[in-house]
C-alpha cells in the first residue's frame, strides 16, 4: 500500500542520513548528540504541523460561527438544527484553545501560552477590531491591540529563532500568518502623521488627541530600544523594527513648517506691486502665532526630553533661512531688496517677531544665527546701490524736464507762503531723496550714509545740468524777447530755487549725516553751493540785462543836446527800473539784495559811460552850469530810487551817486585855474580813473585846450590817492571811444 511505500522510503532516507553521519570511527562518540538533535527537529516539525492544522481548523470554525451568527432569516436562526450547529462550532473552538494550550506547554515556548493561543485563534477578529478602532480615531486602544499582536508575533518568531535560527521557512510562515499586523501598523502611523501635521491646530481644539499620539510614539520608541538591546544580545530583531516613529514625527513637523512658510506667498509682482511686503508680513504673523502656541500649549503635550519648543524654533529658523535665501536669489527690484533686508536684518529680531516678550526667555534673539550670510547681504546692497543710482539719475532728469515745461507757461509760477516765486523742482527732488534715505535708514546706518553720499553726488551733477538749462532758457529768450511770456517770473523762480536747494542740502545733511562724517561731504557741498551761486548770479544778471535792454533808448538820450534841453530820460529810467523791481520783490532776500546793489551800480556805470562817450561838449559856462545841475538832480533821483528799493536791507549805496556828483562838480567849476585841484580831488577819491577818462571829461567840459589837458594829466600821475576803503572800482568797466581812422574803401 501507499503507506507502506512511504514508510520504506522514510527508513531508506534515515539509513542514508545515519550512514552519512557515521563515516569515521571518532564519530561513534557523538551518536547520542546526533540522536538528541534529530529528536528535537522531529518534535518541532510535529508541533508546527499540529499548530498549522489546528489553526486551519480554528479559522474554519470561526468562519462557520460568523456565518451562522450573521444569518438574516429570523426563523432560520431559531431553527433547532441551526442552534445546534452554532453550539457545536462554538464548543469546537473552545476545545481547540485547550489543545493549543497543551501544545505550547509541551513545547516550552517562552511567551504566555494562554495569551498566544487566544491571539492565534482570535487573530482575524482582533485585526478587524483594531482596524475599526483606527477608523473611529480611538488610537490608544487600537495601539494596545496592535502591540498585543506584534508581541505574540515577535515572541513566536523569537522562539523559532532560538530553536533554529536558520529555518527561514518557518519564520516566513509566522510572518505571513501575522501579515496583517504590518498593514495595521502602517494604517495607524498614517493617522498619527495626520495629527502631527496639524498639531498646532489640534493642540488648541483637541489636546487629548495629540497627547495620545505622543504617548503612542513614545511607547514605540521604548519598544524600539528594547528590540535593539535584544538584537545586541541575541542577534534577533522582529520585522519592521526599529520603527523610528519619533524621528519620523520630527521629519513630518519639519516638512509641515517648510510648507507653511513657503505657502504664505499669495501674490506675484505681476498681480501686486507689494507682493513681497505682504508675503513677509504673513510669514511674521504665522511664525509668531505658531511659536506662541508651541510655547504655551504644545510644550505640555510632549515629554520634556523631546525639547519640542526648541526643536520647532530651530525648524522655523531653518525654513525661514531657506526661504530668505530663495527670495534673495530672485531678480528683485530696489524697493524689494530694501523690504527683504529690512525684514531679515531688523524685523526678524525685533519685538514684533522673535524679540516678542511672550517668547522670552526661551527665544534669545542674540543667539539666533543670521538668516542670510553677510556675503549675500553685501551682494544685495551692491545691487540696490547700482539700481538706486540709475533710478535717481532717471528721476532727476525727468524732474528737470517737467520743470522746464513750466518755464514756458503763460501763467506766472506759484509763490511760497512769503510770496516768493518758486517751482516744484526742489520739493520733488528732496522728497525723493528723503524717501530713499528713510528707506535706507530702516536697514542700517552705513547704508543711510552711502545713500546720502549718492544723493549729493547726483545732486552735484544735476545742478550743472540745471545751470546749463537756465543758460539755454536765457539764450532762447534773447532770440525773441516776447517769448516766453513769463520769462522774468520764471527766471526769478529759478534764482529762488537756488536758495531752497541750499537750505534743503543743509537740512538733509543735518538730519541724515553723523557729525563725524561731515568732512567727507564738505567738498561736494562747497561745489554745490558754488554752482548754485553761479546759477543765481547768472539769473540775476540776465534779469538785469532785461532791464537795461529796455533802458537802452533812454540811456542813449543822456548827455545829448536833447537831454540838455530837458528830456525826461532819467525819469523814464527810474520808472522802468521800479516797475521791474516790483517783480524782483519776489526774489528771495540774499539774491534780491545783490540785485538791488547791482542794478544801482549798473545805472551809475551806464550814466558815467554816457558822459565818457563825449556826445556833448558844453559851449560856455552857462551850459556847463545847467548840465552839472541836471547831473546833480538826476544823481539825487537815482539815490532816492535805490534807497527805496533797498529799503530794510541796511545797505549804504549812496556812495555810487556821489561819483556822478563829483564829476558834476568838475564840469560846474567856473574858475579854470582851480580845475587841476578839482580833478586831482576826483582822482584821489576814485584812483581807477584813467587818463582817457580825464581827457573825455575835460572834452565834455569844453573849455580846456590840448596843452592844458596834457599838463593836468601829467601832474596828476604824481599825486597821492586817498580812496574810500569801501570803494569798489567802477571806472575800469568804462571804455572811452577813441577816434579811429576809417578803413579805406576797397
Amino acid at each position: 500500500s501507499t503507506m507502506e511505500e512511504t514508510d520504506r522510503e522514510a527508513v531508506a532516507t534515515a539509513v542514508q542520513r545515519v550512514a552519512g553521519m557515521l563515516q569515521r570511527p571518532d564519530q561513534l562518540d557523538k551518536v547520542e548528540q546526533y540522536r538528541r538533535r534529530e529528536a528535537r527537529k522531529k518534535a518541532s516539525v510535529e508541533a508546527r504541523l499540529k499548530v498549522q492544522s489546528w489553526k486551519n481548523l480554528s479559522v474554519c470554525c470561526q468562519a462557520m460561527l460568523r456565518t451562522l451568527n450573521l444569518t438574516g432569516n429570523e426563523e432560520l436562526r431559531k431553527n433547532h438544527l441551526h442552534v445546534t450547529c452554532r453550539e457545536v462550532v462554538g464548543n469546537l473552538l473552545e476545545y481547540l484553545k485547550i489543545i493549543f494550550m497543551k501544545l505550547f506547554q509541551n513545547n516550552s515556548y517562552s511567551c504566555s501560552p494562554a495569551f498566544c493561543l487566544v491571539l492565534l485563534l482570535s487573530f482575524p477578529e482582533i485585526v478587524r477590531e483594531t482596524h475599526d478602532l483606527i477608523e473611529r480615531g480611538e488610537l490608544l486602544q487600537a495601539h494596545r491591540k496592535l502591540m498585543d499582536l506584534e508581541f505574540s508575533r515577535d515572541n513566536l518568531m523569537y522562539e523559532q529563532y532560538r530553536m533554529d535560527s536558520k529555518n527561514t521557512h518557518d519564520m516566513n510562515l509566522i510572518h505571513t500568518y501575522f501579515g496583517d499586523t504590518q498593514k495595521l501598523s502602517e494604517e495607524l502611523a498614517k493617522q498619527l502623521w495626520m495629527v502631527v501635521q496639524r498639531s498646532l491646530v489640534t493642540v488648541r481644539r483637541d489636546p487629548t488627541l495629540l497627547v495620545s499620539v505622543v504617548r503612542i510614539i513614545d511607547r514605540e520608541e521604548k519598544i524600539d530600544r528594547r528590540m535593539l538591546d535584544r538584537k545586541k544580545q541575541t542577534g534577533f530583531i522582529p520585522p519592521g523594527r526599529p520603527k523610528k516613529w519619533k524621528e519620523k514625527m520630527f521629519n513630518i513637523l519639519e516638512r509641515t513648517v517648510s510648507t507653511r512658510i513657503e505657502g504664505t506667498q499669495a501674490d506675484t509682482r505681476e498681480s501686486d506691486k507689494m507682493w513681497l511686503v505682504r508675503h513677509l508680513e504673513i510669514i511674521r504673523k504665522y511664525v509668531v502665532d505658531d511659536l506662541l502656541v508651541a510655547k504655551t500649549l504644545l510644550d505640555q503635550c510632549f515629554p520634556p526630553h523631546y525639547d519640542i519648543f526648541n526643536r520647532l524654533l530651530n525648524m522655523y529658523h531653518q525654513a525661514l533661512a531657506t526661504r530668505m535665501q530663495e527670495l534673495a536669489a530672485e531678480d528683485l527690484e530696489a524697493n524689494e531688496i530694501v523690504s527683504l533686508l529690512t525684514w531679515v536684518l531688523n524685523t526678524y529680531t525685533s519685538a514684533e517677531m522673535m524679540g516678542n516678550s511672550e517668547l522670552s526667555p526661551e527665544v534669545d534673539v542674540n543667539s539666533l544665527d543670521a538668516l542670510i550670510s553677510q556675503n549675500v547681504v553685501d551682494q544685495l546692497l551692491s545691487k540696490y546701490m547700482s539700481t538706486l543710482t540709475s533710478n535717481i539719475i532717471g528721476w532727476l532728469r525727468k524732474a528737470l524736464e517737467t520743470d522746464k515745461k513750466d518755464w514756458i507757461k503763460e501763467t506766472e509760477p506759484e509763490a511760497d507762503q512769503d510770496g516768493y516765486y518758486q517751482t516744484t523742482l526742489p520739493a520733488i527732488v528732496f522728497q525723493m531723496f528723503e524717501q530713499n534715505l528713510q528707506v535706507a535708514a530702516q536697514i542700517n546706518e552705513d547704508l543711510k550714509t552711502k545713500v546720502l553720499v549718492l544723493c549729493l553726488q547726483q545732486m552735484n551733477s544735476f545742478l550743472t545740468r540745471y545751470k546749463d538749462e537756465a543758460q539755454l532758457y536765457k539764450e532762447d529768450h534773447l532770440k525773441n524777447r516776447q517769448y516766453p511770456q513769463c520769462y522774468v517770473q520764471y527766471m526769478i523762480a529759478v534764482i529762488n530755487n537756488c536758495q531752497t536747494f541750499k537750505e534743503s542740502i543743509i537740512s538733509l545733511k543735518r538730519k541724515y549725516l553723523k557729525s563725524d562724517m561731515e568732512d567727507t561731504l564738505s567738498i561736494s557741498h562747497a561745489n554745490m553751493d558754488a554752482t548754485l551761486d553761479i546759477i543765481a548770479k547768472e539769473g540775476c544778471s540776465s534779469l538785469l540785462d532785461e532791464v537795461f535792454m529796455d533802458l537802452e533808448p533812454h540811456l542813449n538820450e543822456l548827455m545829448t543836446k536833447k537831454w540838455l534841453m530837458g528830456s525826461n530820460a532819467v525819469g523814464t529810467i527810474c520808472v522802468t527800473v521800479e516797475d521791474y523791481f516790483n517783480d524782483f520783490a519776489k526774489i528771495k532776500k540774499p539774491y534780491k539784495k545783490t540785485m538791488t546793489l547791482e542794478a544801482h551800480r549798473r545805472v551809475v556805470v551806464e550814466y558815467i559811460r554816457a558822459i565818457m562817450l563825449k556826445r556833448i561838449s558844453f559851449k560856455n559856462a552857462e551850459e556847463r552850469k545847467e548840465g552839472a545841475e541836471r547831473m546833480i538832480k538826476e544823481a539825487e533821483q537815482f539815490r532816492f530810487l535805490f534807497k527805496k528799493l533797498a529799503a530794510g536791507s541796511g545797505e549804504d549805496t549812496e556812495g555810487l551817486c556821489d561819483i556822478i556828483e563829483a564829476i558834476a562838480e568838475v564840469i560846474k567849476l567856473t574858475d579854470p585855474s582851480l580845475l587841476y585841484l578839482e580833478v586831482s580831488t576826483l582822482v584821489s577819491k576814485y584812483p581807477d580813473i584813467r587818463d582817457d577818462h580825464i581827457a573825455a571829461l575835460l572834452t565834455v567840459r569844453g573849455d580846456a585846450s590840448r596843452d592844458m589837458k596834457q599838463t593836468i594829466i601829467e601832474t596828476l600821475d604824481q599825486g597821492p590817492s586817498q580812496p574810500n576803503p569801501n570803494y569798489v572800482p567802477i571806472f575800469k568797466e568804462i571804455t572811452v571811444p577813441t577816434l579811429t581812422v576809417p578803413k579805406l574803401l576797397k
